[in-house]
């Protein structure tokens, strides 16, 4: 193309004019001012729209709430009587409190009775006076005696606090220690008796004394320095890794060392018992004034009110009766009238128990406001750590005066101050180099095979000054999980033990509570390290297996039924630790709720756990601490499990119950209400909605002792918050 046919075309775009450029600016300008008025007329309409939709949904939820609350004193009344299971439950515990007494005492076994301190008392003072007992004689009379100690913590932990007096308290604990130092005296009178016919025991091979003598209860290892060889250093009880690496200046010394391992735990001081008045100021604190104004006030004054109106009544009606027939009508209206007296009183009776227990409960949830007050250097934090597989109690003792043969009489020189401990290093040792004459003693230890470790034990040392575990002392520990040895090095001996994180098992992962059988669950508690699993049934508990690294772990608790209370201290005891206590919000990040919310969830949930199986929700961490989300479905027992089960997603405040529109997988937390259902004032009637009637049969026919059991295991597991 060129130049002038260039020229042409520019010439022709030239010709648009400015009136038609002015009318494609208004006819542009027309289109979007008709756009804008269609997408303000749509946005309306959509607003409208959006605006009644919401409209409808708050009318509709307000219709729902007004129902709810229409009939809100209807569920809360069948509530209350389904929830008397529990004072029913605390009834029967106290008179099966009173039948075991009477049933010690008709069993006249020669045994004292615990709870009674002249019993004991004589028992204590009996014992004292036998002397000369052999390990044997002992270790068999131990089982007695730990059977009592086992009595008097059960009464002060089964007890509930407003039926334990204070003096009853001190007099148990009191009954406690001196059973205790009793027993540790007279294991140290069995050594010196042994230790005085070490000659007579001596090994052939290596000429000194070595003695392992087991029980159930009990461990020791004794080993008499006969020969006081200097190379013979290296000391293994036969049969065992148990052992010490001891210093030249031992091997060449009078000295005898003893290893006693007790199962149990009688060094570390005994807890504090909760009075009737904390927990009255718990109640306070929890329940609110005017709730807790009928525990005390109200219901004794009307107790009293009840009473007077009765006996005026049971007067006023024999009067009259007198008067107007003397032929045996009196006897039919007096009657009624105890009757009615009777009704009266058992009903006053259960409101109050219904009332102490509530608070009970909520005692069992209460978060303590303040760390203990701690703590001297290296001092061993109780409410964070715990001892497991008991004492080991490591002496060094001066070897007594052996017995020698005169003339077919064996002579001993018995020592008045009785059995001395070595001192070692020596309080004066000024003329020795301490590092190198006085090293530190290499320890070897079993530990217990029915204790199970998360993490590598740590060693602590009794500080018989403080009163108090320390783990200062102590140096180069090395555990060897496959063979269960622990060593280390220990500058003084003196009793050890072994702590783990109390927490090491928190916060749990997940959980459910299934139905297996009438009257019969399973609660399945999954953690970082391990899956546990616990039935109950009426007022038993049995641990049904456990997993670690998802192997099945066995244990000697398995197939074991015991009172909730033993049971979780046997679980406790065992590293199995499952149940905060109020200091533990202190040492693991929790979700917090509300105890009253969460006292009302658990007893809720164990009323309803004879046909619906209960499930952690994700939702639950996310909503606010006054309510709580969990999965529910119906569950009849003998069901096979279902692989993937259809849960119902709950949210609970204390005093409304519903169902959520989300579910598990949902992307976002929302409080929508699911559709086509409706609120509730209890979880009871939440279900009752979806379930089906055979479901509710059962629910209503579960045993007051059962109901009670599960609701003592939610409580003391606090699913709720540790998850």
């Amino acid at each position: 193309m060129g130049p002038k046919a260039k020229k042409k075309s520019g010439s022709k775009k030239k010709r648009i004019t400015k009136a038609d450029q002015l009318k494609q600016l208004q006819e542009e300008e027309e289109r979007r001012q008709k756009e804008e008025e269609e997408a303000r007329v749509k946005y309306e309409k959509e607003e409208m729209e959006r605006l009644e939709i919401q409209r409808a949904e708050k009318e509709k939820l307000r219709k729902l709430e007004a129902k709810d609350l229409e009939r809100r004193n209807g569920e809360l009344e069948e509530l209350y009587l389904l929830e008397a299971c529990f004072p029913e439950a605390e009834k029967l515990k106290r008179d099966s409190r009173l039948l075991s007494q009477w049933k010690h005492y008709i069993q006249c076994d020669g045994s004292p009775d615990p709870s009674i301190s002249q019993e004991i008392n004589t028992f204590i003072s009996l014992w004292k006076e036998e002397t000369n007992e052999t390990f044997e004689a002992v270790t068999a009379k131990s089982k007695l005696v730990l059977n009592l100690i086992e009595k008097l913590k059960l009464i002060l932990l089964e007890t509930p606090s407003y039926d334990l007096q204070e003096k009853n308290i001190i007099q148990y604990q009191g009954s406690i220690l001196e059973l205790q130092e009793l027993l540790h005296l007279k294991f140290n009178i069995a050594t010196e008796i042994l230790l005085r016919q070490a000659s007579t025991l001596a090994d052939l091979d290596s000429g000194n004394m070595e003695k392992v003598i087991r029980d159930e209860n009990v461990t020791v290892y004794v080993w008499a320095n006969l020969k006081k060889n200097p190379r013979y250093r290296s000391i293994r009880f036969s049969e065992t890794q148990t052992g010490f690496e001891i210093p030249r200046i031992l091997a060449t010394s009078d000295i005898a060392l003893r290893l006693l391992h007790t199962r149990y735990d009688h060094v570390t001081p005994l807890g504090p018992v909760p009075t009737a008045s904390q927990e009255h100021t718990s109640a306070v604190t929890y329940f609110g004034k005017d709730e807790v104004k009928s525990v005390e006030a109200a219901v004794s004054k009307d107790l009293q009110e009840e009473y007077k109106e009765q006996e005026n009544e049971s007067n006023s009606v024999h009067e009259e009766e007198t008067k107007v027939d003397e032929q045996g009508g009196i006897e039919g209206q007096t009657s009624s009238v105890q009757e009615e007296s009777e009704a009266t009183k058992y009903e006053l009776e259960m409101k109050l128990l219904s009332e102490t227990v509530s608070a009970a409960q909520l005692l069992l949830l209460e978060n303590a406001s303040e760390k203990p007050y701690f703590f001297e250097e290296n001092e061993v934090d109780l409410c964070q750590f715990t001892a497991l597989g008991g004492v080991h109690h490591l002496d060094i003792l001066e070897l007594p005066p052996q017995c020698k043969p005169r003339k077919g009489w064996m002579i001993v020189e018995i020592l008045k101050e009785g059995l001395q401990k070595y001192t070692y290093p020596p309080e004066t040792a000024e003329d020795f180099e301490t590092e190198n004459t006085f090293p530190p003693i290499e320890v070897m230890l079993q530990v217990h095979e029915n204790v199970i470790f998360f993490e590598n034990p740590m060693v602590a040392r009794w500080d018989a000054e403080g009163k108090h575990w320390k783990t200062d002392g102590i140096s180069n520990v090395s555990y060897k999980s496959e063979d269960r040895l622990i060593t280390f090095s220990l500058d003084t001996f003196g009793p050890v033990t072994l702590i783990q994180d109390a927490h090491v098992n928190m916060p749990y992962q997940s959980w459910e509570l299934r139905p297996l059988d009438v009257n019969k669950v399973l609660l399945t508690v999954t953690t970082v390290f391990t899956e546990i699993q616990i039935q109950i049934k009426e007022n038993l508990c049995m641990l049904a297996s456990i997993k670690l690294n998802n192997k099945k772990h066995s244990s000697i608790l398995e197939e074991k039924w015991m009172t909730p209370v033993s049971f979780i201290i046997a679980l406790k005891e065992a590293g199995l630790n499952i149940f905060p206590t109020g200091h533990s919000h202190f040492y693991v990040v929790i979700n917090y709720k509300l105890p009253l919310v969460e006292v009302k969830a658990y007893r809720q949930m164990a009323l309803l756990s004879s046909a619906f199986a209960f499930g952690w929700s994700k939702w639950n961490t996310v909503c606010n601490s006054d309510k709580v989300v969990f999965q529910v479905r119906e569950h009849l027992p003998k069901e096979e499990p279902i692989q993937n089960p259809n849960w119902t997603l709950l949210m609970f405040n204390g005093d409304r119950a519903q169902s959520l529109k989300i579910n598990e997988s949902s992307d976002a937390f929302s409080e929508a209400l699911k559709e086509e259902t409706e609120f509730h004032s209890t979880l009871y009637h939440m279900v009752k909605d979806f379930a089906s009637k055979e479901a509710m049969k059962k629910v209503r026919c579960s045993s007051c002792q059962f109901v009670d059991s599960v609701c003592h295991m939610l409580l003391s597991t606090r699913l709720l918050s540790y998850s």
